[in-house]
């Protein structure tokens, strides 16, 4: 993710670790962002006890396109060359909050609201651009020409802000720069980072063309100094022109090095920093452990290899066998080898250090709801409750020793300032209350499911046929049909976007009703009485069935008891054979007594536990009720009171379709711990009665082929945090439109869900000037995307680098924009100590 918000939500990642109502909460103070999940980690140091000089080789996925951030392929190594060789006028600090960054600005504020706003910029005198020209008003007019969107001749893949401003006029001197909005824009500290010159703003082939393999002027700690493709490097070279603190290395080679070759890299030295999976750290941490000890690694390849199992291949190599003795030999030479590369990995990574924090990203569960079960919010409201993000969010960040705490906000993360838990606008996880849900959107459990598989039909999804008994996954939801090795492929069988059998589901309006009407209940108000008798006949039959098994467990427990007071007396018997007769009739009849006592009070015990029971019920719900409600709890994540709740795990249908939902995953080598991750929730549906059916597709065609056409019902995939979410987060969210030919326009809302009340939010949020009252409209609009459940936050992304332990002030970075010209290799000698200072 760019840390000065180049191009901050144009791009979706895969989540791999590498891809309501009026009363709600959202408007109190600051208190509610707290701070960052997890700190930097980046070895920091004073620049005194940082080298001069030196060359520092950081891993890309790939080299770059395009140098310009504003073209639609853009990507992770634009915004870092950018960072290192363009101004930004404000970067993020490590709370993901935008500060104004004194190497550019002196000061930058609004002078005016009426009748317009106008913002004043004050250069730094000492700004210049590589080929001496001060940086000043003409950069700031050719950049808002170019992506104004008015000139259609530049080819941009965004214009947000830019659209707002009226005019550009220089103020006192050619370094004040006055910018003029016809519209109030509450994020103009988003604008103009990072700025180009003029000579790359100017003209449309200059922006379209010229900026895509070359600039032709920088002003940074760092200039562009050699792009070779062939040898895939982009080499970054301290810039004479530089007014700031002189950049410590002397060289910044960004070099490509894939996913896959990564650990290979680091082995054979090749690179000084590089993003690196869990599976990456394991083995750096492990090499770390085999440094200390002699011998080959206990762990890798040949970490399988017991004594006995040599002897056995001792056997078969050395017996009559010759085919066998063959084959034998050359798997153990081929184990061999892949012992002796191991080790020779593990002496290379045992060079690196791991560090790690939480990426600004989050991953979540997205539910499309635009056909389907998932078009009804009561069954995406149950999908959501279901959900224990504690657990999901323990499973991938705890095991890396890294803060698990679910994400409470579509819109901002942990530090940042628009950041506030609504999820208690939708309600926290409840199983029961989630099996509720779907009873009341009329899936129950036992009815009638037309045999599909006899008629060798398919049953539809959103997006999409696939076949009708469930891939065999984890959650147990089904068996594997014969001829699916349960790979997706796409184009075959696929239906159109919104191809589904789902049912026509009542109006907006019809929805609103019973969510006050689920309000009345939960608070306790007169509402209408149950009347439909075979759901109360279903609840007697359950509530009788969970007494009887009690009732059974408490008698087993005092059975088992009692048989161990018999054979205490029986023992007291022996060792006192000379009781009397009499003695013994009096003990039995004693016996009898206490047997008879016990077992009434076991039945009056039982009538309480039942009374008591269901007092606590209903108190549980109260506690349940006021829980969600402070933290912005929505009615609408309840059902209508009396609704029963369907049998755990039973399977539900209804219009004689079973309820089940396709799970679209990457089935690429680095997605496993993604398709965990789904597995986990796969079990979490089963418990209310939700079967899931796993389809697994190409890493290349999962995004482009499936999420952005609507091709699946569940899916995972993450979007990176912003410091300004009214402009970054209003394409995510807006609700969709029809297009002129007929088609839909979901912008970047991949979910499909929206309403028109989120969208006036989001705009009222980007045109109140007034921060606090911006930031209180953000956190609204946040409870209103959570009540509506088309995407559900899991977990912060972990963020795992490889550095080399006498690399300072780099690594996992966080929130916070790197400094560039602090990066370097430590003095012989010296520590990682603090924060580098101004020297």
């Amino acid at each position: 993710m760019s840390h000065d918000r180049v191009g901050v939500r144009s791009v979706v990642f895969l989540a791999t670790g590498v891809l309501v109502l009026p009363a709600l909460a959202g408007c109190s103070s600051h208190d509610e962002a707290g701070k960052p999940a997890a700190g930097q980690d980046i070895a920091p140091a004073a620049r005194g006890m940082v080298a001069d000089g030196g060359t520092m080789n950081w891993a890309l996925d790939a080299l770059p396109e395009t140098l310009n951030t504003f073209q639609s392929d853009a990507d992770a190594g634009t915004s870092r060359i950018a960072g290192a060789v363009l101004p930004s006028l404000f970067r993020l600090d490590a709370q993901g909050r935008p500060q104004r960054n004194a190497d550019f600005l002196e000061s930058a504020e609004v002078v005016e609201r009426e009748p317009r706003q106008v913002v004043l910029y004050k250069l730094n005198q000492q700004a210049v651009w590589s080929d001496g020209r001060e940086i000043g008003a003409d950069d700031f007019a050719a950049q808002w020409r170019a992506l104004s969107g008015k000139d259609t001749a530049y080819w941009t893949a965004r214009n947000a802000g830019y659209d707002r401003i009226e005019k550009i006029e220089r103020g006192a001197n050619n370094l004040e720069v006055r910018v003029t909005f016809n519209k109030p824009y509450a994020d103009w500290r988003s604008l103009f980072s990072p700025l180009y010159p003029k000579q790359v703003m100017g003209s449309p082939d200059s922006f379209n063309d010229g900026a895509r393999r070359r600039l032709k002027a920088t002003a940074g700690p760092f200039a562009l100094t050699e792009i070779d493709r062939k040898a895939g490097e982009v080499t970054l070279g301290r810039n004479p022109r530089w007014w700031g603190r002189p950049a410590k290395l002397d060289k910044l080679v960004l070099r490509e090095v894939s996913r896959n070759e990564r650990a290979e890299a680091l082995a054979k030295g090749k690179v000084d920093l590089a993003e690196i999976d869990s599976a990456e750290a394991g083995r750096i941490s492990l090499a770390a452990g085999d440094k200390a000890g002699e011998g080959a690694p206990a762990h890798g390849p040949g970490a399988q290899l017991t004594p006995a199992k040599a002897l056995r291949s001792w056997a078969i190599v050395n017996g009559s066998d010759e085919e066998a003795a063959q084959a034998e030999y050359e798997a153990r030479e081929k184990t061999r080898r892949a012992v002796k590369r191991y080790a020779t990995e593990q002496a290379g990574l045992s060079g690196y250090v791991v560090r790690k924090s939480l990426e600004p990203a989050y991953t979540q569960l997205a539910l499309n709801g635009s056909a389907g079960p998932l078009a009804d919010d009561r069954v995406r409201r149950a999908v959501a409750r279901a959900l224990d993000r504690e657990e999901l969010a323990e499973a991938v960040l705890k095991p890396l020793g890294l803060p698990a705490e679910p994400v409470g906000s579509h819109l901002a993360l942990a530090g940042q300032e628009a950041y506030a838990d609504n999820s208690g606008a939708l309600g926290e996880q409840d199983t029961a209350e989630a099996r509720a849900l779907l009873a009341d959107a009329g899936w129950v459990p036992g009815g009638p499911v037309k045999n599909e598989l006899k008629d060798k039909k398919k049953t539809k999804t959103a997006g999409g046929e696939s076949s009708a008994e469930p891939t065999d996954t984890e959650s147990g939801a089904g068996s594997e049909a014969e001829s699916d090795d349960g790979t997706y492929i796409v184009g075959e069988e696929d239906g159109k976007p919104g191809d589904s059998g789902a049912s026509v589901f009542a109006p907006a309006a019809a929805h609103q009703k019973a969510a006050l009407t689920r309000q009345a209940d939960i608070l306790r108000l007169p509402a209408e009485a149950e009347t439909e008798q075979q759901r109360k006949a279903e609840r007697k039959a359950a509530e009788k069935a969970d007494k009887k098994r009690s009732a059974k467990r408490s008698a087993k427990k005092a059975a088992k008891k009692a048989a161990e007071r018999a054979e205490e007396r029986a023992e007291k018997r022996r060792e006192h054979s000379s009781e009397s007769r009499s003695g013994h009739r009096s003990e039995n009849r004693l016996e009898n007594r206490f047997e008879n006592s016990r077992s009434e009070n076991r039945s009056e015990k039982k009538d309480a536990a039942d009374r008591t029971g269901q007092q606590a019920d209903r108190q549980s719900a109260v506690r349940s009720h006021s829980r969600d409600q402070a933290k912005g709890g929505a009615p609408g994540a309840y059902a209508p009171k009396g609704t029963p709740a369907p049998a755990a795990g039973a399977p539900l249908a209804k219009d004689g379709k079973p309820l089940t939902l396709r799970f679209v995953l990457p089935s690429g080598d680095g997605s496993e711990p993604l398709r965990a991750v789904a597995d986990r929730i796969s079990r979490m549906l089963e418990k209310i009665g939700v079967r899931t059916e796993t389809a697994k597709v190409s890493d290349s065609s999962y995004f482009k082929d499936h999420i952005a056409s609507g091709q699946y019902d569940l899916a995972l995939y993450s979007w990176p945090a912003s410091a300004f979410p009214a402009t970054d987060a209003r394409p995510i969210y807006a609700k969709p439109v029809p297009a002129a030919d007929g088609s839909l326009n979901v912008e970047q809302n991949y979910t499909r869900v929206g309403t028109d009340h989120i969208d006036q939010l989001f705009d009222q949020a980007i045109s109140e000037l007034d921060e606090e009252t911006s930031r209180s409209l953000v956190k609204k609009a946040d409870a209103r995307i959570w009540a509506e459940a088309g995407s559900i936050p899991l977990y912060q992304r972990p963020q795992l680098t490889a550095a080399r332990p006498n690399l300072a002030n780099a690594g996992a970075f966080g929130f916070q924009a790197p400094n560039y010209e602090d990066i370097g290799f430590l003095k012989p000698g010296a520590k990682p100590s603090g924060a580098p200072s101004a020297k």
